[in-house]
């Protein structure tokens, strides 16, 4: 079931996310987050943006939320998407359920714009943008270095009115 988040669910949500620091380019975050700093982030961004959790059996499988794209007053109906999904649970369509649902609550709430930040090469993530309709508008190549490598990081857009 999809969910807003609970300050409870830190442990499981950096469990997701830390895997991806330390094993692949999905994230350019280099060191592993601490569940303190979660909750932060959780009590921080759920106050102001959705932010939203896919729990199973007591478990989480994946979180999405919005957050500030740029801190501009003229930038304030524009917002950034992060989702992540726990590295087993992929392919069940829950990437598809939560953009839905965090799309919804976008809308309902009047924003204009939404951008998601991929780091590339990324299908699975490309897939899903894409799915909901969002267009590729920027590709910035070589700006992010993890695993001894420089990696592009491309940006899609979608206007919701």
């Amino acid at each position: 079931m999809i969910r807003n988040v609970h300050i409870k669910d830190a442990k499981q949500i950096v469990d997701i996310y830390n895997y991806y620091v330390l094993n692949s380019i999905v994230t350019l975050d280099l060191v592993p987050f601490s569940v303190q700093d979660f909750e932060e982030k959780i009590k921080t961004i759920s106050s102001q943006f959705p932010f939203i959790v896919y729990e199973e059996n007591n478990v989480l499988l994946g979180y999405a939320y919005a957050n500030t794209f740029r801190t501009k007053p003229a930038y304030n109906r524009t917002v950034e998407l992060t989702i992540y999904l726990k590295y087993d649970a992929l392919g069940k369509q829950i990437g598809k359920k939560m953009y839905s649902e965090l799309l919804d609550q976008l809308k309902k709430q009047n924003y204009h714009v939404v951008i998601g930040g991929l780091t590339l090469p990324n299908d699975a993530s490309i897939k899903l943008h894409e799915k909901f309709g969002f267009d590729k508008v920027a590709h910035f190549k070589e700006v992010g270095y993890k695993f001894n490598k420089w990696h592009d990081v491309g940006f899609w857009q979608l206007i919701l009115d």
